[in-house]
């Protein structure tokens, strides 16, 4: 089964979140659990989680269709001691809110090296600090995003996540989520369904497909080896139709969140629909 949704708004509280998915035909979706540009977010309410709880249950989304995103300040791989640790005690609480609202993932970017240490480095600190979250918080999977390799960040090859998930200690509680814009950007060629098919069996030669929780499903602004983190709509840029029909008819992304996050909320339901589409031409 293809668990299909977009990235919502949660504004006014994280239970409008599902409203918000089930509106545009979603069975799946995203969401922040607290303001994404804010280090700080006042605690999640009982009555909150509860509310979340019930329309969840009530619009039936169920805790593996739905992939949380931690806030875009956090950097788990910093060079800077004190930002390091702002860093790893935000996403704790981002792990944390996610436990509380029955969540099992988080997502999130790995982080930068700004030039200032070397990536091996900044690869074992972002792998200390899933250690660190695993360590403060049970049951919430860590899920890797994968990047476009804009500026000093990492996660843009393959061999970087490897890296990390190889010192993360408990494997059963580290994943990745890829999204198809910043595979392309970062240039790994996803333009026809053989060079797709390439790509994703590299990912599974040097990371493994075990490790896959969710993905982003996004078309690129920019061309192949960018490095241009700029999504848009299905169809509409360099990637292309092929590559989303692909994932929507090969049974190793089914029962996982795949999310969109094209630049065009208004279309969501009709992207939704041709996704349902290819699907069920398999």
């Amino acid at each position: 089964m293809k668990l299909i949704g977009a990235h919502v708004s949660a504004a006014g509280g994280v239970f409008n979140a599902p409203v918000n998915a089930e509106k545009i035909g979603a069975n799946a979706f995203a969401l922040f659990t607290k303001n994404q540009r804010q280090w700080v977010a006042k605690p999640l309410e009982a009555d909150v989680i509860a509310a979340f709880k019930a329309r969840c249950s009530q619009l039936e989304f169920n805790a593996n269709a739905i992939l949380p995103h931690d806030s875009y300040l956090i950097n788990l791989g910093a060079p800077e001691a004190e930002k390091l640790e702002k860093s790893r005690a935000a996403f704790i609480d981002e792990m944390s809110r996610c436990k509380q609202l029955g969540l099992h993932l988080l997502n999130f970017h790995p982080g930068s090296h700004l030039k200032k240490i070397s990536e091996k480095e900044c690869l074992k600190l972002i792998a200390e600090s899933i250690n660190l979250a695993h360590e403060q918080v049970s049951d919430v999977v860590a899920v890797i995003e994968n990047t476009a390799g804009q500026g000093s960040t990492l996660g843009w090859q393959f061999e970087h996540l490897a890296e990390i998930i190889d010192q993360v200690k408990d494997k059963t509680r580290v994943g990745v989520c890829i999204d198809t814009c910043h595979t392309f950007a970062a240039g790994y060629d996803l333009r026809t369904e053989t060079a797709t098919d390439r790509t994703f069996a590299e990912f599974d030669d040097v990371v493994g497909m075990q490790y896959l929780r969710g993905m982003h499903l996004n078309d690129s602004k920019g061309d192949l080896g960018s490095h241009l983190d700029r999504h848009h709509s299905l169809g509409e840029g360099a990637i292309g139709w092929d590559c989303f029909r692909y994932i929507m008819q090969d049974d190793r992304f089914n029962h996982m969140p795949l999310i969109l996050e094209t630049i065009n909320p208004d279309i969501w339901h009709q992207e939704i629909a041709i996704l349902r589409d290819f699907a069920a031409q398999k």
